[in-house]
């Protein structure tokens, strides 16, 4: 048995020839307690309607990522992350969670148990998600401030920019010399959203139909996309708006392609970008590296930023475009820094590769051994990447 969120992944994480369960009925807020700042969900809540719901009763998230139409139970099993130096995943928000077990029981798993330790971030194999409870905050708006700024200032700066912010971020081209960078600060200024117009701009000509058409172009002419980086990258505008928060954080993508994700220690972010670099410019790569940051998580034993500062670098590949050699290389830089991989995204690492990697690895396979011990919740990826 194998469960599926909604379908955000890029692997074959839930892929199976036995039972695929989907979550969507178990969609509703179960219980709301301002005091403790507490919110109990069903595990198939999209982020989306969960962000609403919460913005409804005064209440957010205190991080996102930049997609919000994954499920809970699905952002969460693979350590799905947004960016700030002092935020962790959105595991680590996790204070609760209920799991139906291979043999039908559910077990609660309570704060501070290795058992809650290994659900939060669990590939789905340990048994079935059914709620969760999170941690919520008060609702807040962000000031998001878009701008493009020299690639090697950005990088010479870097620490002062993410320590300097609430959540930073940035892109860079291959062959461009420009970083494209979003720095969102926390703020209680009123609402000052984008116009209609910039609305338009900057949400779905620029990141859907400019990059899309872009890509197709880089796609059918290989030998275009420097210049065709280059001009991309100089097109961009620097904006300012401030909003609610979840309507700043996130936004819709359109343009399909295939990624994979590294979490390195802090420290590790420019010599594993700069490789990324060389690497994107010796393949046919049209597609912008995205650099991100989040505090350590010590609350996850498969999080890839266990017990450290991370850096999460992003490469990706525009669809009908080959993207193993690329990925090869980047990801023989990551390791080169003790890089960990997003779980939800592609990565060619085994078990045997993996668990030096993850100082808890043993804590969470005794669990599993616990849970589900004649592996019912596996598929051939999650055997490839925990054992059988």
């Amino acid at each position: 048995m194998r469960v599926a969120g909604a379908g955000h992944s890029f692997g074959d994480l839930v892929a199976t020839d036995g039972v695929l369960l989907q979550l969507d009925g178990l969609a509703d807020v179960l219980a709301v307690d301002r005091a403790a700042g507490l919110v109990r969900v069903g595990a198939g809540i999209r982020l989306h309607s969960l962000n609403a719901v919460l913005d409804a009763l005064g209440l957010a998230l205190p991080n996102l990522g930049d997609i919000d139409r994954q499920s809970v139970a699905g952002a969460i099993s693979t350590a799905t992350h947004g960016t700030g130096a002092r935020l962790g995943n959105l595991a680590t928000q996790v204070e609760e969670l209920e799991l139906v077990l291979a043999d039908g029981s559910v077990l609660r798993c309570a704060p501070g148990s290795d058992e809650l330790c290994a659900a939060r971030v669990s590939l789905g194999a340990l048994g079935v998600v059914a709620s969760v409870t999170l941690r919520v905050v008060p609702a807040f708006r962000l000031r998001a401030e878009d701008r493009a700024r020299p690639l090697d200032e950005t990088l010479g700066r870097l620490d002062e920019h993410v320590a300097g912010s609430d959540h930073f971020e940035f892109y860079v081209f291959p062959h461009s010399d420009r970083a494209l960078t979003r720095t969102n600060t926390r703020t209680g200024a009123p609402a000052a959203p984008r116009g209609a117009l910039r609305r338009l701009l900057d949400e779905e000509l620029v990141p859907n139909g400019l990059i899309g058409a872009v890509c197709r172009l880089g796609r059918r002419f290989p030998a275009a996309i420097p210049r065709l980086n280059r001009q991309v990258a100089a097109a961009f505008t620097a904006s300012v708006h401030t909003n609610v928060s979840h309507r700043v954080f996130t936004g819709r993508r359109r343009v399909r392609f295939t990624e994979m994700e590294w979490a390195v220690p802090r420290a590790a972010c420019v010599p594993v970008l700069r490789a990324a670099l060389r690497a994107a410019e010796q393949h046919v790569v049209n597609f912008p590296i995205e650099v991100r940051f989040t505090a350590a998580d010590e609350e996850s034993f498969l999080s890839p930023s266990w017990q450290r500062d991370t850096a999460y670098v992003a490469v990706h590949a525009f669809e009908g475009m080959p993207w193993e050699p690329y990925f090869r290389d980047v990801q023989a830089a990551a390791l080169d820094h003790d890089g960990r991989p997003h779980w939800g995204k592609r990565h060619l690492l085994d078990a045997a590769a993996l668990a030096p990697r993850y100082p808890a690895w043993d804590r969470f396979q005794a669990v599993r051994d616990r849970l589900d011990p004649n592996r019912r919740f596996t598929n051939p990826h999650v055997e490839r990447v925990l054992g059988a």
